[in-house]
């Protein structure tokens, strides 16, 4: 008989700010996703903290008494960990380590633990190691607060902090060793995406848990790993595909997040060339979240940054089965109406109408609901592509209703 796993959560508090730039109700949404953030990396989040301030205390983060508050908490309800919303600087989380006795986590730090547990591969691997060495260097000296010789007194002279500058070089070195370590596997990469010939290439780009993995599975016919988590997916999957009969090369990414480390962005810079050098993107939405527009801003943020912004996209609001609208009674002559009060009907009238013509698809990639008019929208819009540089095989791919016809 197997064994019942037991799976124990470390008792997490996470905290945020309020400030001239974040509302109130923006920080509670960066919260909520801290919280999955946290559940993803095996935390469970009893409490949250937030403050309103201008800007944060360059000391500590947040101010002297809320400090005190947490540090009490921390101690009366045995937490273990406590996430920061933002990025510490390396003197924010050593100042802040010196008063609450326990692990001082911020939301880089927290990203880079969830890419370490979910990196199968040797690549994905040493992209996190590098993105953990850059982030880790800065923060050396907090961890060798044993070896400081500042206190004076006999037996207390001597070279100060030699260690930690044999550390920093130790880490200054394994950088350099990955960064040519990834060259390698880059320039192995580049090769074999040139051997894939001139098929089309569609990628599938979007926010964090959005369905593209599911998506690649329903269209793909692939085997790619799935779970309701953040960061399912590190490695990037290429498959061949063929709608009808019309050959592409179909590829699920990395999923974007708001406030993603510089680092991440610089070190899994090969599974994002899959995105550059891609014909057509397929910008999966969750429609089903509240904050679904800005997880859109996010993405287009992010493809700008890696250059990638100026291809031909095709948005795809997936999880329509699970999208629900706020209601308002007939009778309720106070409530204003606001976009989470939309319709599927009423959203498809507003921007999502002006995003192209036919270039805003509605499905749900789990019950296949329209799925149909799904192949139809990336059959056309492969073919075009295709046609525009093999004008000869034009007859080769019909329409797609042709296509269902000849069938």
């Amino acid at each position: 008989m197997l064994e019942k796993e037991i799976i124990n959560f470390e008792r997490t508090a996470i905290v945020g700010m309020v400030t001239q730039n974040q509302s109130e109700e923006k920080l509670n949404e960066y919260l909520d996703e801290l919280e999955f953030l946290t559940f993803t990396a095996g935390g469970e989040v009893v409490k949250r903290f937030w403050q309103k301030m201008d800007k944060p205390n360059p000391k500590t983060f947040l101010g002297t008494g809320k400090i005190d508050e947490i540090n009490l908490f921390v101690k009366e309800n045995d937490i273990s960990t406590l996430v920061f919303d933002d990025e510490l600087t390396p003197s924010q989380q050593k100042n802040i380590s010196k008063i609450i006795d326990c692990k001082i986590l911020d939301r880089t730090n927290l990203i880079l633990d969830i890419f370490a547990q979910r990196a199968e591969t040797s690549y994905a691997r040493t992209q996190v190691e590098l993105a953990q060495c850059i982030y880790l260097l800065p923060r050396l000296s907090g961890l060798w607060t044993h070896l400081e010789r500042q206190k004076g007194g006999i037996g207390m002279r001597g070279p100060g902090e030699t260690e930690i500058e044999t550390d920093r070089r130790i880490v200054r070195d394994r950088i350099a060793l990955l960064k040519e370590k990834i060259k390698a596997i880059d320039k192995q990469m580049g090769t074999q995406r040139g051997n894939r010939g001139a098929m089309v290439r569609v990628a599938l780009v979007g926010y964090t848990n959005v369905g593209k993995s599911t998506l690649m599975n329903a269209v793909g016919k692939s085997d790619v790993f799935v779970e309701n988590k953040l960061f399912a997916t590190l490695d990037t999957t290429v498959r061949k595909v063929v709608i009808k009969n019309l050959p592409f090369l179909l590829s699920d990414t990395v999923g974007f997040i708001r406030k993603l480390p510089t680092q991440l962005v610089d070190s899994f810079k090969s599974t994002l060339d899959e995105v550059r050098e891609a014909d057509l993107l397929l910008h999966v939405v969750d429609i089903s979240h509240p904050d679904f527009e800005d997880h859109i801003a996010s993405v287009n943020q992010t493809l700008l940054d890696i250059k990638a912004s100026n291809k031909p996209v095709i948005m795809v609001f997936n999880k329509i089965d699970a999208y629900k609208h706020l209601t308002i009674d007939e009778d309720d002559l106070i409530t204003e109406k606001t976009p989470r009060h939309f319709t599927l009907e009423e959203w498809k009238t507003t921007w999502m109408n002006r995003v192209g013509e036919q270039n805003a698809l509605f499905i749900s990639a789990t019950n296949k609901e329209n799925f149909e008019e799904f192949r139809e929208r990336v059959y056309e819009a492969v073919r075009h592509i295709h046609i525009t540089r093999f004008p000869y095989n034009k007859f080769l791919y019909p329409d797609y209703k042709d296509a269902i016809e000849k069938e």
